[in-house]
């Protein structure tokens, strides 16, 4: 059996789509043809009329089974139909034929209408961003030009109510605007000046005047239906085990009626080839191979307009799994936007500190650097010239300055380089007890000082712990920051276990050591992260809108910076399982009781059409499921 589409395009009525269109109009010939039976028809008109439905009932999915089998040398279930019709035939049983196509084509239709709109309802956010942009000219004029002719640098106008184009930064103006296309977050956003816009997003009562970053076909918009359309390409474990099932399952099943055609010197020919016919349609696994597909495409799309962008079938199932959820704390559990609390300088001159710091830190996009970077802007400070800058993985910076090598970093770099930090321990641990980052600055052998810096937690950082903790999860922060400080932050969001001070080398060590204990999702900002993120079973990236490396690093990307899509993503991945799992189960109940009850004549082969692709519907209906949350969170 298909689940790709042919055609993922349609965007007309459930009944016109063309796969299912052809089984309703064969089903009202072969109606036609047995109500006429019924009353008085000559047997040659109905036979005739069965005829005719039968071509057009199977022509998409027989098309299908006869190309997989000539393409690709694989027997599938549409070739166990196409076969079980050919057979029916073949005995006269032309009624029971026609049913066979009939009913499979239209359960065909219908699985592949939901495999239609599943794509369609993830391709339709693009026609949230609007099809024309106000872009403005060197002299100030607008100009109203096709959103595809839009160029990164050009500016374009936003005026209250409509949809910004593309992705940007805010140049002019100030405004709400609402993501949820792009991020799922439900509340509108304020931003202003140097602040970025994602293409889709709904402007409010503010006119913007913003610079696109992205041309039309690669804003952020674009990317997440992107990679929601080639996630669900991509096979989970149990998904692909499925797949390699059927396809060794169907072969056998064929054989086996063969085997039966072929035994006609046991008794008479006609019960044997009966028995074969109903074998090939009593063993055929519909509702089993499409019980996987349906609920992973349904969760990965449904993840997709919350804006959580699951990148394959494996990830999701790995959202299913997880038992322990380890997580960065700068950026994640944090704002990541620390800010300057404290500054400590031991030759009298705090301003030189801050500037020398400054020069240090120059270029990093670590957050604690950038809040060193923004203070000394704000002071009117210019840092001194500093050359060879080497940065010191996972503990600080050095350079040169004034023909002395400098260092920035934690206490650890000083006390590694030789330094006595003991005169200076009782002040640097009041400061960390406060639950401050603590950076000291100096030369090999001579301290110049220190800087003390703190980080706010985000606002729903403590409900999303305790909702995954009633989820039965394991929370573990593993952080480089200093023990004082992340023990802190730890019992505050009520996280059960910490590791601080880590290298990326370590993160990656504890969260190797996790994984042995339990299925773990690694949750970090980013490419800071990347390590750790790969080695979890599965990692995931906060804040990923507009981050290219965010996305590509990650198996799983959080558009918007919202914990709370944390615990949205692991409860679709569970609902998505425990669907499968509903499934599968049901799906091989209706094989044991169907191939018995089929071969020992206890229902006919019309019954057995009707009760197969009854199963069939119910396993698409109840898969559609997995895309869906209840909202029990305000």
């Amino acid at each position: 059996m298909s689940c790709a589409c042919p055609e993922e395009g349609y965007d007309g009525p459930w009944w016109l789509f063309p796969p299912l269109r052809n089984g309703l109009v064969a089903l009202g010939i072969a109606l036609g043809a047995y109500l006429g039976e019924q009353a008085g028809l000559p047997p040659s008109a109905a036979l005739a009329l069965y005829l005719l439905a039968i071509p057009i009932g199977g022509w998409y999915w027989a098309r299908e089974g006869l190309e997989a089998l000539i393409r690709q040398r694989e027997i599938g279930i549409s070739l166990l139909m196409l076969a079980a019709t050919a057979g029916a035939g073949a005995l006269g049983l032309w009624e029971e034929a026609a049913a066979l196509v009939v009913l499979y084509a239209i359960a065909e239709g219908v699985e592949e209408y939901a495999f239609a709109r599943t794509r369609k309802a993830i391709r339709a956010l693009l026609d949230l961003a609007p099809k024309q942009a106000r872009r403005l000219d060197e002299a100030g004029r607008e100009r109203l030009i096709p959103a595809e002719e839009l160029r990164p640098g050009d500016r374009f106008v936003v005026l209250p109510g409509e949809g910004v184009v593309t992705d940007g930064v805010i140049v002019e103006g100030r405004s709400s605007l609402d993501e949820s296309p792009v991020t799922g977050e439900s509340e509108p956003v304020d931003k202003g000046p140097g602040d970025r816009v994602f293409a889709a997003s709904i402007n409010g009562p503010g006119r913007l005047v913003v610079r696109a970053t992205a041309a039309f076909a690669d804003n952020t918009l674009s990317r997440i239906i992107e990679l929601v359309e080639s996630a669900q390409e991509q096979k989970g474990r149990a998904q692909a085990w499925m797949e390699r099932f059927g396809r060794r399952y169907s072969p056998a099943v064929l054989a086996g009626a063969a085997l039966f055609a072929l035994l006609p010197f046991f008794g008479a020919p006609e019960w044997w080839w009966e028995k074969a016919v109903v074998l090939l349609v009593a063993a055929a696994p519909c509702a089993l191979v499409i019980s996987l597909p349906i609920a992973m495409a349904a969760g990965i799309t449904g993840a997709g307009r919350r804006g959580i962008l699951i990148k394959g079938g494996a990830h999701l199932e790995h959202l299913g799994e997880a038992r322990i959820v380890a997580f960065d704390k700068t950026g994640t559990l944090t704002h990541g936007r620390p800010r300057l609390t404290d500054l400590h300088t031991l030759d009298g001159d705090p301003d030189r500190l801050l500037a020398v710091a400054a020069a240090l830190e120059r270029g990093s996009e670590h957050p604690l650097a950038r809040a060193i970077l923004e203070r000394a802007e704000s002071k009117g400070l210019a840092p001194p010239p500093a050359q060879n800058h080497q940065a010191l993985t996972g503990a600080g910076m050095r350079a040169e300055i004034d023909g002395c090598t400098v260092y920035i970093g934690k206490p650890a770099l000083f006390e590694a380089n030789g330094l006595d930090l003991a005169p200076y321990r009782d002040a640097l641990q009041a400061l960390e007890a406060e639950g401050k980052t603590v950076i000291l600055v100096g030369e090999e052998k001579r301290l110049l000082g220190w800087i003390a810096l703190q980080d706010t937690l985000r606002e729903n950082a403590a409900a999303t712990v305790a909702a995954l903790h009633a989820l039965g999860l394991r929370t573990v922060m593993l952080t480089g920051d200093n023990p004082r400080t992340a023990r802190r932050v730890a019992e505050a969001l009520g996280i059960d276990e910490v590791h601080a001070g880590l290298t990326p080398e370590d993160k990656v060590r504890r969260v190797k050591a996790l994984d042995r204990q339990g299925p773990t999702l690694m949750v970090g900002d980013g490419i800071n992260d990347a390590p750790a993120l790969a080695q979890a079973s599965c990692g995931i990236a906060m804040g990923a809108a507009g981050t290219d490396a965010a996305i590509e690093a990650a198996d799983i990307a959080l558009m918007a910076d919202d914990l709370g899509k944390l615990v949205e993503a692991i409860e679709l991945g569970r609902k998505a399982r425990r669907v499968s799992r509903e499934n599968i189960v049901f799906a091989i109940t209706v094989l044991v009781i169907l191939i018995p009850s089929a071969l020992g004549g206890w229902i006919s082969i019309a019954a057995t059409v009707l009760a197969h692709e009854a199963s069939e519907l119910l396993a698409v209906a109840n898969g559609l499921r997995a895309g869906r949350l209840r909202e029990q969170r305000g």
